[in-house]
């Protein structure tokens, strides 16, 4: 652990209410944890970026090693807040960095943290030939937390960017995984289908009308009922 994680760990532990050997099972996650809400990480984070001005880039990307190799489940969801609060360093990190990262992480909350808000469409497009190999060689691991990062990764982006190769690689994970049964990826892949509604609506029906057999059911129903309804689960 290194100084900079230590400070981070400090300001967990002065917020948190206790702390909980016993694991979150909603969240998927073995490990213990901190009872301290999302806004007060998200606190935490802003004021140690706020604190920290002059952190370089590999003490940044050394900091966060260090958390995702926390024993909490709060320090290992850290990193994503820090991720969506540092927009220089983030956008300088080669993709590849993510491969070790993710790693780490299991359950879709750990996950998620870190894949769902924290890149965006301009971080992925200025490297984009690094960013697809990496969302491809995720699609294809053995590690279901990666294979599930290769869809969650790409939410934020292609539901913000009209940008085809974006698109392109979303359907063609979408396409690896759709047999599988897991919950961690048949919700995923229902998550990346509506999001890709909003500036794919026509190759969204069409993948649905060609897939129908194919896609994890729940995936199938609730992209049916974001296009007719514009709610996965309409009242």
């Amino acid at each position: 652990m290194n100084t900079f994680h230590q400070q981070i760990l400090s300001m967990i532990d002065q917020v948190a209410t206790e702390y909980s050997k016993e694991a979150l099972s909603y969240v998927g996650s073995p490990r213990p944890y901190y009872n301290i809400n999302v806004p007060s990480q998200r606190n935490i984070a802003r004021e140690f970026l706020k604190t920290h001005p002059d952190l370089t880039q590999k003490e940044f990307e050394t900091l966060l090693t260090s958390l995702y190799n926390g024993k909490t489940f709060t320090e290992r969801t850290m990193p994503g807040f820090l991720l969506q609060y540092d927009n220089d360093h983030r956008h300088a990190l080669d993709p590849q960095i993510l491969n070790s990262w993710i790693g780490q992480l299991t359950g879709w909350c750990e996950i998620d943290t870190t894949c769902q808000a924290a890149f965006s469409a301009e971080d992925m497009l200025h490297n984009w030939n690094a960013w697809k190999k990496l969302l491809t060689q995720f699609s294809k691991s053995n590690d279901i937390s990666k294979r599930r990062a290769s869809i969650v990764l790409l939410n934020k982006v292609v539901q913000n960017s009209p940008d085809h190769r974006c698109a392109d690689v979303a359907f063609v994970n979408v396409d690896r995984l759709k047999h599988e049964n897991d919950i961690l990826i048949t919700k995923a892949v229902s998550w990346i289908l509506r999001s890709l509604i909003a500036h794919h609506r026509t190759r969204v029906k069409k993948y649905l009308t060609d897939n129908k057999d194919a896609l994890p059911k729940i995936a199938l129903r609730e992209t049916q009922n974001k296009l007719k309804t514009g709610t996965k689960k309409p009242k």
